[in-house]
């Protein structure tokens, strides 16, 4: 196992902002979209953020309440965005809303949407409990032309990192984490009828401290990088590379005094591969901030490890010509 150092990319100039980024994604060369989950421990409202890695500029769109996830569309005016209860589209060039799906978990009180992983048309993604102490969210599939979302299952406290893989002739697998288990359960998965087979374990984690939060699959689904999530110390972050097959870890990059870890993201920067990790402030109190004042920074690292799977846009299709 090898260790691999990274430097901050860009740290943002408002508490808001650092308080909980999370899901970068990759929208063009050299730039990436992230979300800053909530605006402070109190917030009820987030945003979704484009950072230009030429420039170290960042732009940053409001949204109407707390968003899990964010993923470009065939358009890049268009993000599909998991906020609160709703799934919706956003509008860069107007600032516009349009719920597509909700309300979500509507059998509970105190979830909302959290991450999620998208496969051409179909987006899989989970909620989580907000005071991360109860299994009562859920893990759902939708397609544009649903009016509700699959339910594929419940039990969960914070379902955080996911990907859709192909198997071979057994069709499609879900790997996903519920944070809390320090496990990566892997299901094999029909998108078409939004069902679950039996559930086993992919990646077991159990024997650390840290909880893996976010997740992207590399080398065609083979590898999982995975970013940790530590509460309890003050060393360094992590972010691991796995072997699925045999489980071992190839390498571990580390986030200097940003302990708390939460996605990874492997995107194109003039001509070369760089893994981008974001880090949050949030739980932290103030003296354990003061001595890792990195946290809430995105960091950067060369990458020559495994190709990321691919993440094209997701396909909205005849939705987004319902809105033009």
């Amino acid at each position: 196992m090898q260790l691999h150092a990274t430097q901050v990319l860009f740290a943002p100039p408002t508490d808001e902002l650092r308080f909980l980024p999370e899901g970068p994604y990759p929208v063009e060369d050299g730039k990436f979209s992230w979300v800053a989950i909530a605006h402070g421990k109190d917030s009820t409202s987030g945003s979704l953020n484009l950072f230009d890695c030429r420039t170290g500029s960042n732009r940053s769109y409001p949204l109407p309440g707390r968003p899990g996830f964010a993923r470009p569309t065939e358009s890049r005016d268009w993000f599909l965005v998991g906020l609160e209860r709703t799934l919706g589209l956003f509008q860069l060039s107007s600032g516009r809303w349009v719920p597509v799906c909700q309300p979500i978990d509507q059998e509970v009180e105190g979830t909302i949407i959290n991450d999620a992983c998208t496969w051409g048309a179909y987006v899989v993604f989970g909620t989580k409990d907000l005071k991360f102490e109860s299994p009562k969210a859920s893990l759902y599939l939708w397609r544009p032309g649903l009016e509700n979302p699959m339910r594929l299952s419940g039990g969960q406290t914070c379902s955080n990192g996911k990907g859709v893989l192909v198997a071979g002739a057994e069709g499609h697998r879900l790997l996903d984490i519920d944070t809390p288990t320090r496990q990566i359960a892997s299901y094999p998965i029909d998108l078409q009828t939004g069902t679950l087979g039996s559930r086993s374990v992919a990646l077991d984690l159990t024997h650390l401290t840290s909880f893996p939060d976010g997740m992207i699959l590399c080398d065609q689904g083979r590898m999982a990088l995975i970013s940790f999530y530590d509460p309890f110390r003050n060393e360094p972050g992590e972010t691991k590379l796995y072997r699925l097959a045999d489980g071992e870890c190839l390498g571990v990059w580390q986030t200097d005094l940003a302990p708390q870890a939460t996605c990874p993201q492997i995107i194109s920067w003039e001509n070369k591969r760089h893994l981008v990790i974001t880090t949050a402030v949030e739980w932290m109190a103030e003296d354990r901030h003061r001595l890792c004042p990195n946290s809430g920074s995105i960091f950067i690292a060369p990458w020559d490890q495994a190709e990321a799977s691919e993440t094209p846009p997701f396909q909205v299709g005849s939705l987004l010509e319902k809105l033009a």
